[in-house]
């Protein structure tokens, strides 16, 4: 992918990785190397240090499974089974299984909270097919009109041209609700655009997920869940181009055009279009701001705003193991929570994999395949949308439900920074038993 600035990069050589089994915010800019901002200042939140928090409620969605419905902790702390980390203070969270779509704990997982720019996973999830990456765009200042005060910002002028790639840039990298609403304007508007949003929300069974916005922006109504950002996050990562983009470092960002110096003369002289460098706001991919970078990381959207607080989801690899962890507005005043406890719950979640019993599973879209066909017998290779080959195992009868094949491209794991992340994942059908 063009002007991609890629920086540490970490490749792991491996074989193919075999099927697994189960189911499978821009009033004015802010600076090109600042974190993404919340949309008004933190001592005005409901949930600032010595106030009350708020309850989970008593009934909550049950998709996935019985336990995920409930208030409150939910992990089997079987034996040999690691305990979970004391420092957790998110109203959610929840610690999945990327490819198995095994939840192996969480905590209020279906609780409806606003999420902040994490939603923006979804606006690329629904929207990166629609549009070709190299197509440019002049943008007007009516696409620019409807983005909040305080909101997150990468740098869209107007009067200026943007490819496609470029706004992604914007997105993934430095959370711009300017290129969000661009790109929206594109697709045919912000109306259409989040009506396509909650119609993919549906599909992928995210049905805690009320789109209002499609950048995340505070909106009455609008909120989401741990449970279905993990699952948008697991959707997502199955493009090439979002697993790219969400693992890029920084890169180059079309700027303003020069101009002539004082004194310099303006007959003959040519604008060059200047370009500046943009950071990820994701700190436990880049390291910065004093939280350490996390080992295996490569993705994929952090968020914060005024009723949201601080949100996260992010997938790491070590080991084979691949995790997704979300977690949803900390109410600690620990420096960056939101990436500690992440970090914690991840840390957790690789000694636990394997020894601890899911309390849920991810569920699969709704036009996954489910049911046997009858040439499903065979194990074969499934040549994914981004025309990558993925393995894939067919069920035999009686094992039922949707599988999850995770195939790494090229022999090989590319993690971290500039890379696309390591999978192709397909939807086959679960592999025979025996």
């Amino acid at each position: 992918m063009p002007a991609l600035k890629k920086t540490a990069v970490t490749v792991l050589a491996a074989a193919l990785l075999p099927v697994l089994t189960a189911l499978p915010a821009s009033a004015a800019t802010a600076a090109p190397d600042a974190p993404e901002a919340p949309t008004a200042s933190a001592d005005s939140r409901a949930d600032a240090p010595g106030k009350k928090q708020p309850k989970p409620p008593a009934s909550m969605s049950t998709v996935g499974g019985a336990l995920l419905g409930k208030a409150g902790t939910q992990v089997n702390l079987g034996a040999g089974v690691p305990v979970l980390p004391k420092k957790l203070s998110g109203r959610s969270w929840i610690v999945a299984d990327a490819e198995s779509g095994d939840v192996l704990a969480s905590h209020n997982a279906h609780w409806r909270l606003p999420p902040a720019s994490t939603l923006k996973m979804l606006f690329a999830d629904t929207l990166l097919p629609k549009l070709p990456a190299t197509e440019e765009y002049k943008v007007t200042n009516a696409d620019l009109m409807g983005v909040g005060a305080g909101s997150s910002l990468v740098g869209v002028k107007e009067d200026l041209t943007y490819s496609v790639h470029d706004l992604w840039l914007g997105v993934f990298l430095r959370s711009g609700n300017d290129a969000v609403h661009v790109l929206s304007a594109m697709n045919g508007g912000v109306e259409k655009t989040v009506g396509q949003m909650q119609a993919q929300a549906d599909e992928l069974q995210a049905l805690d997920t009320h789109v209002v916005t499609p950048d995340g922006y505070d909106e009455k109504g609008q909120v989401s869940s741990a449970y279905d950002l993990t699952l948008i996050a697991r959707s997502g990562l199955q493009k090439k181009e979002f697993r790219e983009y969400s693992s890029t470092q920084s890169a180059k960002f079309p700027g303003e055009f020069s101009k002539p110096k004082e004194g310099e003369k303006k007959e003959g002289f040519k604008p060059v279009r200047e370009n500046f460098e943009i950071q990820n706001t994701n700190r436990l991919l880049t390291g910065a701001g004093g939280v350490a970078q996390y080992r295996g990381i490569a993705g994929v959207k952090n968020g914060s705003t005024t009723h949201a607080g601080n949100t996260f989801t992010g997938v790491a690899e070590r080991d084979g193991k691949k995790l997704l962890v979300t977690v949803m507005n900390p109410s600690s005043t620990e420096a960056h929570a939101v990436y500690q406890e992440t970090a914690r719950l991840l840390d957790w979640g690789f000694a636990a994999s394997g020894k601890v019993k899911p309390v849920g599973v991810l569920v699969p879209p709704k036009s996954a395949r489910t049911s046997p066909s009858p040439d499903s017998t065979q194990v074969g290779t499934d040549t994914g949308a981004d025309g990558h080959a993925s393995t894939v195992a067919a069920a035999n009868g009686g094992t039922g439900g949707a599988g999850t094949a995770l195939g790494i491209t090229g022999g090989a794991l590319v993690l971290l920074a500039g890379t696309g992340y390591l999978v192709n994942r397909r939807w086959p059908l679960r592999r025979p038993r025996g």
